[in-house]
């Protein structure tokens, strides 16, 4: 089963999606446009984001057949970022978001304090990107849960969320 962790930037993603990987002994698939945009020299572009887009449907490929598997983030957000910052998404994206965006999704809430980090743009507008990600993953018909909560709450309450979708636990 895939679950990605989802949500607006400084929400803990990379955080719970480690935590819950070491908790239920799975993979996790690391963040790859964080680590692209940081390698960068320039400010990014609509080719760099359906780069990270190609490089998110590669990585979700290699790593469904597994019985679990957390992804700290996934397609949703990057449709969400073509839409926000350039007002276009790829057609090649909008038909293969319900392909390979399937999965359960952790959508976190941004209840706890924005960080500052040198590849994060947006504190002002995380709760108006995070209902546009709850908007997306609903009309897709993908199945959901918000997290909230600091700290071990917030972990805890994604382990509640992931041991009742018990699914996963019957492929082993």
């Amino acid at each position: 089963m895939n679950i990605f962790i989802t949500g607006s930037e400084s929400t803990g993603k990379s955080t719970l999606a480690r935590k819950l990987s070491e908790h239920f002994g799975v993979a996790y698939v690391p963040e790859f446009a964080r680590e692209y945009i940081a390698s960068l020299n320039r400010p990014y572009n609509i080719a760099d984001l359906e780069l990270i887009a190609k490089r998110q449907i590669n990585q979700i490929r290699q790593n469904s057949s597994k019985d679990l598997v957390f992804f700290d983030t996934g397609l949703i957000i990057t449709y969400v970022w073509f839409e926000y910052k350039y007002q276009q998404i790829p057609g090649w994206l909008v038909e293969t978001i319900s392909v390979y965006g399937k999965g359960k999704y952790l959508l976190c809430e941004p209840d706890i304090p924005w960080e500052h980090d040198p590849v994060r743009e947006n504190p002002d507008i995380r709760h108006e990107l995070n209902a546009r990600y709850q908007e997306l993953i609903t009309s897709l018909g993908f199945e959901w849960n918000l997290v909230t909560g600091d700290g071990e709450k917030r972990i805890n309450n994604a382990i509640q969320t992931v041991d009742s979708w018990a699914s996963w636990k019957e492929a082993k």
